[in-house]
């Protein structure tokens, strides 16, 4: 549930991560919405691993305020759990990759 703020108060999570099952070689994308933009030390992290943006890593940002995450090509050892963290705020959900095979 999102939630609406008047602009005095601190920053909080309007918008969460949400527990995303994908099939290995697809691409998973989480979104978290801050109420404000200028959030310092943004971070993503998989299973306590720093996420840093690269080929199979998009880390972008919209407004300053809606932080996406999308794992490109993914495996099954990619399954866990995906955090965001901004400051003090912290929002986690599942990613599950589901094999399409019988040999995986």
């Amino acid at each position: 549930p999102c939630l609406a703020l008047s602009a005095e108060e601190a920053a909080v999570i309007v918008c969460g991560l949400r527990s995303t099952d994908v099939f290995v070689g697809e691409s998973a994308t989480f979104t978290c919405e801050l109420s404000h933009p200028g959030v310092k030390n943004v971070q993503w992290w998989l299973d306590g691993t720093p996420l840093h943006n690269n080929l199979v890593t998009e880390i972008s940002e919209q407004d300053g305020r809606i932080h996406t995450l999308t794992l490109n090509d993914v495996a099954c050892h990619d399954s866990g759990t995906v955090t965001f963290r901004a400051g003090s705020l912290i929002s986690s959900a599942k990613l599950l990759v589901k094999g399409i095979s019988l040999l995986e």
